[in-house]
């Protein structure tokens, strides 16, 4: 399954045109490589994404044959981390 895809039917992007945007952006890797949209999802694979201010690495647990959206188990959190705001001098 295309990685685009496999972000959106897993709901890690909501929409598979903001998948697109952030896998072009450079902010997501497969198996330590820069992906693109079309890149090939397999099972086992560790996807490393920066997403806004987060940090999630997940490993892919299975491929779904149909592409349904909101299916689970599919992926196992292996990392989640949040930067924390950038405090501002205000005063």
């Amino acid at each position: 399954m295309r990685l685009d895809k496999f972000l959106q039917v897993t709901r890690l992007v909501k929409r598979r045109a903001l998948a697109q945007e952030v896998v072009r952006a450079g902010r997501v890797q497969v198996a330590g490589r820069t992906a693109k949209p079309g890149t090939e999802v397999r099972s086992g694979d560790v996807l490393d994404m920066r997403l806004g201010r987060r940090h999630l690495v997940v490993r892919v647990a299975a491929v779904p044959e149909r592409a349904r959206v909101g299916q689970e188990g599919l992926y196992e959190v292996l990392l989640d981390e949040r930067e924390a705001p950038a405090d501002d001098d205000w005063g």
